[in-house]
């Protein structure tokens, strides 16, 4: 049996009979925030205003990097003491007032408190970021805090934060960050034609991003991921309840409750969101958007399967060393782990954590405290869930508690950018995620990937075309499809004619993957790896081909993954030229006593036609089967 360490700071005794699954009340969300603050305060400068944590600098430096230990803590410490409704038994607030007056008295100045001007996202845009946890910090706490300051300060203060409402954000939810600071400032009296526009710009911007499911895309792409729950539904749905506002909390609400029918099935059994795009280090604030159905109503979950589910993910991250043994949240996902980050992460990145936070805003007599927990949607029977508006394909077993995400229709690609293999992103560009593997990094061999290899270059994949999604009744069963261009990082970016369609079905624990590869020019090969998993640890990744492929071998990835130090994972291969249709079948598993795949699927047919070709598979346990029929552009599929 695996065993973890404590959180490095104090928590209460578990209440195994009110939280059953996870031992947390809301005393013990208290603990952990002010755990997190203690630790993070020991940083702070003599004025209170940076909180210099120790690392290695994001690429915004030393100063703005002290700026977002402030802020993103001051959120968690905003979320703390109004669910406790003023009361503030460590003066947080005392101390973040302090610092606001420090760090807005000379802005922009080079000295050891003042905070970094605002500008524009392309030249010195991270402190627009972190201007909104400081205007929403300051909302929350309004009675206890802005309206106790100096009105000089309060001046300073709304000066410098209407730097984010004069500078150009960069083009994805960061819009809604002038969004609300222009929130705070009208609650506050201080509204005005330029906090009008602000939130007219971000509402009109938030339209165009909204692609249906309940999901947004993080700009004009297709990117979709965890900004989803801690960004894009987020901010508007909890300024709409912070107003009062019934209209806009029911229009963004509703998407929000719709977006929940999906998004909760993507944490496993032991509390892990996803891990899948980026930010990750953002770690529990991946829950932000179920506690905030919660306090607001605006939900299809009920009060004890919401707490399980963010109790669960807090509990999950602290038991594995995310807050270090000093208290500090580290730059990783467990513990530290650099292929994790991006360039912008910087030593208090993590604290955007601080957004799970938004729990504590139900008070102690709320149901989400008061009901007892009940078991998350991943520790129910077996399902399969297509979303197609994102492309995902969501899959969970209830035996060993684990998710996967198969991603046909998030790429991080901007609608401007060309096919290049040089930003390609191992936490889109793979076929599958999970909530027991990661991705391997860039300089490893990619897991969960359809590669073609042409004169010694293996292929990415890069922009990724939906081609539909689909369940079947009861969620048995489920299917997504996209097509790609394979991408090379050297000598051309593509070849001519060269792409690929895949199709994932998935039932059980099992995931037919079908991949059609047309154009493939003379003497290419094409490479199928399955999931990345610790040698002899719990959790056991296959492959096996049924159709086309030819070798089999395992590979290491001498990097590991965020979950293990050192992986391995299956690769199939086969020479191809023309028009392939190549089939397998992959599992990730924790089960135990798991059977290998060979006998699972019966047969497989591939039948070439005038417009494509079509695949059937027989599975053997109950003689169901799988059709897919590969048109021009398009592609169906049929399990009976």
């Amino acid at each position: 049996m695996t065993t973890f360490p404590s959180p490095s700071f104090e928590l209460p005794p578990e209440d195994r009979a009110s939280s059953p699954y996870t031992g947390y009340t809301r005393a013990h969300w208290e603990a952990a925030a002010d755990g997190l603050l203690h630790a993070a305060w020991r940083w702070a400068t003599p004025g209170g205003a940076l909180l210099d944590l120790p690392g290695p600098p994001s690429h915004s430096g030393v100063r703005s990097d002290g700026l977002e230990g402030y802020a993103r803590t001051f959120l968690a410490a905003a979320f703390r003491v109004a669910g406790a409704e003023g009361k503030d038994p460590y003066e947080w607030l005392e101390r973040y007032g302090r610092g606001l007056a420090s760090g807005t008295r000379t802005p922009g100045r080079d000295d050891a408190e003042s905070w970094p001007l605002i500008l524009d996202h392309h030249v010195q845009g991270q402190p627009m970021v972190e201007s909104a946890s400081v205007a929403l910090g300051l909302r929350l706490t309004r009675p206890w805090l802005w309206d106790r300051l100096e009105p000089g300060v309060q001046d300073r203060a709304e000066q410098w934060l209407r730097g984010a409402l004069r500078h150009l954000p960069a083009g994805n939810n960061w819009y809604l960050f002038p969004y609300t600071v222009a929130g705070f400032l009208e609650s506050v009296g201080r509204g005005d034609a330029e906090t009008a526009r602000a939130r007219e710009r971000a509402l009109e911007l938030l339209e165009t991003w909204y692609r249906g499911d309940g999901w947004y895309a993080d700009g004009d792409g297709r990117a979709f991921d965890h900004y989803n729950g801690w960004a894009l539904h987020l901010y508007p749905l909890l300024d709409a309840h912070l107003a009062g506002d019934e209209h806009a909390s029911a229009r963004h609400g509703a998407r929000l409750r719709e977006h929940l029918e999906s998004f909760s099935l993507m944490f496993g059994g032991d509390g892990a969101p996803l891990h899948f795009g980026r930010s990750l280090t953002y770690r529990f604030a991946a829950s932000a958007g179920v506690a905030l159905g919660a306090v607001s109503g605006h939900t299809p979950l009920s009060p004890g399967a919401s707490r399980r589910l963010v109790s669960g993910s807090l509990r999950y991250f602290l038991e594995r060393g995310a807050s270090g043994g000093d208290g500090l949240l580290t730059l990783g996902w467990h513990g530290p782990h650099s292929a994790t980050l991006q360039s912008y992460s910087g030593p208090a990145s993590p604290y955007w954590a601080s957004k799970a936070f938004v729990a504590l805003l139900a008070p102690a007599g709320h149901p989400l405290w008061t009901s007892v927990e009940e078991e998350a949607p991943s520790e129910g029977p077996d399902r399969v869930l297509s979303v197609p508006a994102p492309g995902f394909l969501v899959q969970s077993t209830r035996a060993d508690g684990v998710v996967r995400l198969h991603n046909h229709g998030s790429d991080h690609v901007r609608p401007d950018e060309g096919e290049s293999a040089r930003d390609t992103d191992p936490h889109y560009a793979r076929l599958a995620y999970s909530t027991v593997t990661g991705p391997t990094s860039a300089a490893n061999p990619a897991d969960n990937h359809l590669s073609v290899t042409v004169a010694a270059i293996r292929s990415t994949r890069r922009r990724i075309h939906p081609l539909g999604a689909g369940h079947g009744d009861g969620w048995g069963w489920g299917w997504a499809g996209s097509w790609h261009v394979p991408v090379f990082p050297a000598g051309p970016s593509t070849v001519p004619g060269l792409r690929v369609e895949s199709v994932t079905v998935a039932r059980g624990r099992y995931e037919l993957r079908v991949h059609r590869v047309l154009g493939a020019p003379a003497g290419a090969r094409a490479e199928l790896t399955g999931w990345a998993a610790e040698p002899g640890g719990p959790v056991r990744s296959q492959l096996y081909g049924l159709h086309g492929w030819e070798a089999r071998e395992e590979v290491r990835a001498p990097q590991g993954t965020a979950f293990t130090r050192w992986a391995v994972l299956p690769r199939l291969s086969v020479d191809v030229a023309g028009t392939v249709v190549l089939v397998a079948l992959a599992s990730l598993t924790a089960e135990p006593d798991a059977g290998p795949l060979e006998a699972v699927v019966g047969h497989v047919d591939v039948r070439p036609g005038p417009d494509g070709d079509t695949v059937e598979a027989g599975w053997a346990e109950d003689g169901t089967r799988t059709r897919i029929v590969f048109g021009r552009e398009a592609v169906s599929v049929d399990h009976s």
